[in-house]
């Protein structure tokens, strides 16, 4: 259903590279800080609806630490809200939230409540990253050593050293969503410059897989740009639909952990 694309593009954002190394890792951390807020509008952009407004979403590094297993962790928040007309036929509300380890950044509790038209999901996650489970209230399973949710491989993904990687070059993506490990692909296809409403960046450009079925015909619908700096922040998301693009477009930033170098304009 086309309806449903504008908010799985939102959190398409969040992908990680898996690890294979037995232990909790450890991740040295300089891509994001507490405090940090990205905004984003999401919208369709066509020659019939010229820029028509969908919702906003939210990614937050919250000020709060909480410890589990005596362990720091950052707390992430992702938000996305319906506006405007889209709330007479399809409302979204949407919360997902992720405890992760300030060490090793996998996390410890995965928080998720889903409201989308008529559909509701609540799932709640313990994670026990050193015997390597997952526990929710519908299962209890083995998962692989620092196994990621949807919220934590981003934040994770976003410490990746990119100055060496390779135009086509693939990477594993693994990664836990609803009682189901999910294994995909991210293609780096280099570097692009690209405006939003929030300015103009050096971005590195990006094609992540999907899952075929019900919302998207191909592999690799979709396009992501990051800023081409030390934060990797995601700048835009853009999926091509039947007529024009959907897009999810940086409009405001607060909180950086470093200068937004890549910033042109």
């Amino acid at each position: 259903m086309q309806k449903k694309i504008i908010f799985i593009l939102l959190f398409s954002i969040v992908f990680t590279f898996s690890s294979s190394a037995g232990g909790l890792r450890k991740v040295k951390n300089s891509a994001f800080k507490r405090g940090e807020v990205l905004k984003y509008r999401i919208f369709y952009d066509s020659w019939l609806t010229t820029y028509l407004t969908a919702g906003f979403g939210t990614l937050s590094v919250l000020p709060d630490v909480r410890k589990f297993h005596n362990r720091d962790t950052y707390h992430l928040e992702v938000l996305g809200k319906s506006v405007g007309i889209f709330n007479w036929f399809f409302k979204v509300d949407d919360r997902y939230e992720s405890y992760i380890d300030e060490e090793a950044l996998i996390p410890w509790l995965f928080i998720r409540r889903t409201r989308q038209g008529g559909y509701t999901r609540d799932d709640d996650i313990n994670f026990n990253q050193f015997d390597h489970l997952a526990k929710s209230s519908r299962m209890k399973r083995e998962v692989p050593p620092n196994i990621q949710d949807i919220v934590s491989s981003f934040y994770m993904m976003r410490n990746l050293d990119y100055n060496n990687a390779k135009i086509d070059q693939e990477f594993r993506v693994e990664f836990m969503l609803d009682d189901s490990l999910y294994i995909s692909r991210i293609i780096y296809c280099g570097k692009e410059t690209v405006r939003t409403k929030a300015g103009e960046f050096k971005c590195l450009k990006f094609k992540p897989k999907v899952v075929k079925g019900e919302v998207f015909d191909e592999e690799y619908p979709m396009t992501l740009w990051i800023s081409d700096d030390k934060n990797h922040i995601p700048v835009l998301l853009r999926s091509e639909v039947i007529i024009g693009s959907v897009k999810v477009e940086l409009i405001e930033y607060i909180g950086l952990a470093n200068p937004q170098d890549s910033k042109i304009e």
